[in-house]
């Protein structure tokens, strides 16, 4: 039944595997996969994990740093596996207790592990106990609470036993009347006729609790009647404020604000010489050659200052006062007091996980996102020894920023200028393609990428792919023209550095984006970088488009364009997008999204969850962040400083 069983270290090294009968196929791939995709990436919040056909269930154990790692055919269930796997974790480590607590890779590799007859008694009985186990009978009647009633309970009606009326139907107040019955009982004082009165003062079907509710409410309408309600004069109404003259703070006449006589086609050179195009001396951007800086925050060197000093508070001693909000571990104050060398439990974890979770969504982090996170970080923690001097919350908040940082960094990096000059050397262009849902600044982020790239010697040829939005033609002519006025053909052999491909609007973007990239061949363009139309996920025909040209035009990289302002809709965004992208590709391996660029990062302070939510989704690095509206403002994610920001109060 069990395909394979293995035990290694935390460290890499197997101490003791099983394959079963008639399985010839290697375990490595399978447990590499999982180590690549979740023990290494902290999603470890589900036990469970599937590799093509089978089907993975695992298990930590914190205190000696193992896992313990079964697989078995996807279409099989089998319900014993967990238990079984609990029962392994067990009888392993009390058998092999002296050895494991010897730390040390080599003294690991110099024990035996014999634990082969150990096993197959603990999956003998497994298998039995699955088999002897029998379905879960039927209650009868007698058992059931419904035989517990009686008829009179059943017929009892607040008007005493006249269940039915006069001409043998149900009266239809019975129902509504019967729940007030016992309430009208318990009130002792009250004359026995109350419940008649109340129907015949036009309470009819009214419970116990909402005629005195009724009553209530008409008492305190009369004493407010009583006190307010006097003659008095009526008060003159305000008058409008008037609209007030706007006052230019800069100064100067309306004459000067007004540039609209020196753009478009009025000028008499054309949109060529537009100075739309140019730059004041002090307007010009400066210069982005090499890597992109890092995103940072100006206020996270304060808010680690803030938790050092907290933590160095808890070492020295154990106070249970709770701290001023200045840092993260003000969340925590209730908590300060468990202090100790024992094993944490998920019982001791739960207050500061809740607490966790709830800070995390506040942060703009998808909620189901949240939950998972304090769920990995339960489990990497649960069982593993506290230090003497250290705390439930400090442990966890430890935790949870190693799991953030991990989560942030990339398990592959995207090196752009890398892969351009590597098809340079393949003579053709490198094809980037931008997705997104509306309004999100696909092609305001496009002509940054652009401006970049130019400032690193690259020629770029923009795809005009967005047929459907009015004015995004005329967006990217634009920026066409202003990144050409800051690189001047003079300065390129008389070559224009950035060029616009474009058919207008109503045609078809996958045919499109094929035109430009042969044109960008045979003119020797190093990228291309096709904008598309934004789409929303639940628009099924846009999305299908849009599978079409990534399948048809095989990019090179496949960026998503999102906000960092969106909570939940970024997961519902993402999942929709690469659902939509593998279920209208025509091959086995279909093309998802290959990176994220997080746009209008300069908009959230300190909620920064967006990326988590992002990255924790698909698994891809976030290539670009968006920090302003000039070709200057685009950095590379600092995951970090993003971290730190994450976990300030």
């Amino acid at each position: 039944m069990l395909d394979f069983f293995t035990i290694f270290s935390k460290g890499g090294i197997v101490l003791w595997c099983f394959q079963g009968a008639g399985v010839t196929e290697s375990f490595t791939g399978p447990v590499n996969a999982l180590i690549r995709s979740v023990i290494l990436q902290e999603r470890s919040g589900n036990n469970s994990f599937t590799h093509e056909a089978l089907s993975l269930k695992y298990k930590l154990d914190n205190e000696f740093e193992l896992i313990f790692v079964v697989g078995f055919q996807k279409i099989l269930t089998l319900a014993y596996v967990d238990k079984f796997i609990d029962d392994v974790q067990l009888r392993f480590r009390d058998r092999y207790k002296n050895e494991l607590e010897q730390k040390g890779a080599l003294k690991l590799l110099n024990n035996s592990f014999e634990f082969e007859d150990d096993f197959k008694i603990l999956l003998r009985v497994a298998e039995e106990s699955s088999k002897a186990r029998s379905p879960t009978p039927m209650r009868s009647f007698k058992d059931s609470e419904k035989s517990q009633k009686t008829v009179k309970s059943m017929i009892e009606t607040k008007g005493g036993d006249k269940g039915k009326e006069q001409g043998g139907k149900k009266n239809k107040n019975t129902k509504k009347e019967a729940p007030a019955a016992e309430p009208v009982k318990g009130d002792q004082g009250k004359a026995p006729s109350s419940g008649q009165k109340a129907v015949e003062n036009g309470n009819q079907g009214l419970t116990a609790e909402e005629i005195m509710l009724k009553k209530r409410e008409e008492f305190f309408r009369k004493r407010r009647g009583g006190t307010t309600e006097k003659p008095s004069k009526s008060p003159k109404p305000q008058k409008p404020r008037e609209k007030q003259n706007r006052v230019w703070l800069a100064g100067g006449d309306t004459k000067e604000l007004d540039y609209s006589k020196g753009n478009g086609e009025d000028t008499p050179n054309g949109g060529e010489q537009n100075p739309e195009g140019q730059f004041e001396p002090g307007m010009q951007p400066r210069s982005m050659e090499g890597d992109l800086p890092s995103v940072d925050y100006e206020s996270s060197e304060e808010g680690d200052m803030e938790e050092e000093d907290e933590g160095a508070a808890v070492r020295e001693t154990s106070k249970t006062s709770s701290k001023k909000s200045g840092g993260f571990g003000g969340m925590f104050g209730m908590l300060k007091g468990l202090v100790g060398s024992k094993s944490l439990s998920r019982e001791d974890m739960e207050p500061v996980l809740e607490k966790m979770r709830d800070h995390l969504i506040a942060k703009n982090v998808a909620a189901d996102i949240a939950s998972q996170l304090c769920d990995s970080v339960a489990k990497k923690l649960e069982g593993k020894v506290m230090g003497t001097f250290t705390t439930v919350a400090s442990n966890v908040k430890q935790a949870l920023q190693d799991s953030l940082v991990q989560i942030l960094q990339p398990k592959r990096r995207v090196d752009i200028l890398r892969d351009v000059m590597e098809a340079q050397s393949q003579r053709r262009p490198f094809v980037i393609t931008f997705c997104g849902v509306n309004g999100v600044g696909k092609s305001t982020n496009l002509a940054k990428i652009s401006f970049w790239l130019i400032e690193n010697g690259f020629t770029v040829l923009i795809a005009a792919c967005d047929t459907f939005r009015a004015g995004a033609v005329e967006q990217l002519r634009t920026h066409q023209r202003r990144l050409n006025s800051l690189h001047p053909p003079e300065k390129h052999g008389g070559r224009l550095v950035v060029q616009l491909y474009e058919k207008g609007y109503g045609k078809d973007a996958a045919g499109i984006a094929m035109e430009a990239i042969a044109y960008a061949r045979n003119q020797a363009f190093d990228v291309v970088l096709v904008d598309t139309a934004g789409r929303m996920q639940d628009n099924a025909p846009l999305m299908t488009a849009l599978a079409k040209l990534i399948a048809v035009n095989m990019p090179d990289l496949v960026l998503f364009v999102g906000e960092a302002l969106v909570g939940n809709e970024a997961v519902d965004q993402l999942v929709k997008f690469n659902q939509a992208l593998a279920d209208h590709s025509m091959s086995d391996k279909p093309r998802l999204i290959d990176g994220i660029v997080l746009t209008k990062f300069d908009t959230i302070d300190d909620k920064v969850g967006a990326a988590i939510s992002m990255t924790y989704i698909t698994g891809q690095p976030i290539v670009f962040v968006g920090t302003g509206q000039t070709y200057n403002d685009l950095r590379s994610l600092n995951a970090r400083a993003v971290v730190s920001a994450l976990m300030k109060a």
